[in-house]
């Protein structure tokens, strides 16, 4: 199955690597590139995340990069990374909003 990274999604990845290289650039390098190598991880299979609270959606899930929270859907052609959030970031009330 192919894991694709939506516009917000990797919108969000690069703030993730501004905000943290303020700091530390190695740092931040080194968090995008777990959360990339996670995301690659769910090829195979789909399903090894749990399904989002906050949203009853059976195609919802996520996968804790500690300690981010790697959002994304399942469908029968792909995944789908819809965002990647601070573990302390609520997410939209809405799956559609994110």
């Amino acid at each position: 199955m192919k894991v694709v990274w939506t516009a917000t999604a990797l919108a969000r990845l690069v703030e993730l690597h501004d905000y943290i290289a303020q700091q530390s650039s190695f740092s931040a390098t080194a968090v995008v590139e777990r959360l990339t190598a996670r995301a690659a991880l769910l090829a195979t299979p789909p399903l090894t995340g749990r399904r989002v609270p906050e949203y009853r959606q059976d195609d919802i899930h996520e996968v804790l990069v500690r300690p981010y929270r790697l959002v994304y859907r399942v469908t029968r052609e792909r995944i789908e990374i819809l965002t990647v959030k601070h573990y302390r970031q609520r997410l939209s009330e809405r799956p559609g909003e994110l």
